[in-house]
């Protein structure tokens, strides 16, 4: 159970990073060294897709304990 939460933690945040980084990359935020800078707009997607990813994880492995 704890790791179900862990990864859906885990997996929120990096959400929010990788949408931070992405919106910095694209220059839709300023005030930072990232912004403007097209790796941060690469590094950014893919890092919230791995969020996405941690998260569907931890769904559906508690889908798979709980019976349903």
């Amino acid at each position: 159970m704890r790791t179900m939460w862990l990864l859906v933690v885990v997996g929120i945040v990096l959400v929010l990073i990788g949408l931070l980084w992405t919106l910095q990359g694209l220059n839709v935020l300023g005030g930072s060294v990232m912004s403007g800078s097209p790796v941060w707009g690469t590094i950014g997607p893919i890092v919230l897709i791995v969020g996405v990813v941690l998260i569907i994880v931890a769904l559906v492995r508690r889908r798979r304990r709980s019976g349903a």
